[in-house]
């Protein structure tokens, strides 16, 4: 983990106490480099956005450390943690719940270029904004002046993919951006978080419920179940050749483009159905006694 720019160490979240508590994410290690995307793959309740959020420390660890550049961040000081902040961004899964209905757009990328960017004065933050706005496939006249409402939710998206390049930062959290946009615009949001982590060598946690999208967007993958990694390398080995059941289960998912809904043959019997279901109980089954250890290769 020593050339990461940012990494959990054994981390692990419990919230409550006793019998009732419930352990969101438990022995917790990853790491997130230069130019190169993780995605944290899982359903619902799995624990990708607890990692998340401790990454971006609006939750602490219960145990465990996060490091930033080989340091833990709870020892830092206020400097350090400032520093660390501007460092690492988020992208949320809401693109409209995530920007304040009543601001325009330029206010929304003004605000962090005043809070982070002290070298940006005057009439330099316009042109700052105008890039910002450029970068992102957006023209800076027609967008900067409208409120979030009065954009699509691809269009609300790029503002707050602008808006977390604008203050330079070395990581990017993205959790779960495209799962609530069209999916007519979802691979032109991809295309534009892959590109800006190969030209501004961004490490990007990439979290997602859709494994399809992993190859597409990450190097490597990390595949969560009931707060645990059960399974992770890289991505096309992970994908290609799962080796836990709980993978194979979210592959089985992927719809198959081959495959016409509308042809009777392609659609399953009662007891293909059944068959599924208790093959997918069994597989959840397999997941809570097998060793996580046995599923872990990093390349």
């Amino acid at each position: 983990m020593t050339d990461a720019i940012l990494a959990l160490d054994t981390v692990t979240k419990t919230f409550g106490h006793g019998a009732s508590a419930v352990h969101a994410a438990r022995s917790i290690s990853f790491s997130l480099h230069a130019g190169r995307a993780l995605a944290l793959v899982g359903e619902s309740g799995s624990g990708k956005t607890t990692c998340a959020r401790m990454a971006m420390r609006e939750y602490l660890p219960t145990s465990g450390h996060i490091l930033y550049k080989g340091r833990p961040v709870e020892t830092a000081n206020s400097a350090e943690i400032a520093r660390y902040r501007r460092s690492v961004q988020m992208i949320f899964q809401d693109p409209f719940a995530s920007l304040n209905p009543a601001h325009t757009i330029a206010h929304h990328l003004r605000r962090p270029l005043k809070l982070h960017r002290p070298d940006i004065k005057g009439a330099e933050i316009d042109v700052t904004i105008g890039e910002l706005l450029q970068r992102v496939r957006l023209d800076p006249d027609l967008v900067a002046p409208k409120y979030p409402h009065e954009l699509s939710g691809g269009q609300r998206q790029r503002v707050n993919i602008a808006r977390a390049l604008a203050i330079r930062p070395e990581v990017i959290v993205a959790d779960e951006p495209t799962s609530m946009l069209d999916v007519s615009v979802r691979l032109g949001v991809l295309n534009l978080l892959n590109e800006m982590k190969q030209e501004m060598n961004l490490g990007l946690l990439y979290i997602t419920h859709d494994i399809a999208t992993a190859r597409y967007v990450a190097e490597d993958i990390a595949v969560m179940y009931a707060g645990q990694i059960v399974e992770w390398g890289s991505t096309a080995r992970v994908i290609d050749n799962p080796l836990h059941p709980y993978t194979r289960l979210l592959l089985s998912a992927v719809p198959d483009p081959d495959v016409r809904f509308d042809d009777p043959k392609a659609r399953l019997r009662p007891d293909e159905v059944e068959g599924i279901r208790r093959r997918s109980a069994a597989a959840q089954d397999d997941v809570v006694e097998a060793e996580p250890e046995h599923f872990m290769r990093m390349v």
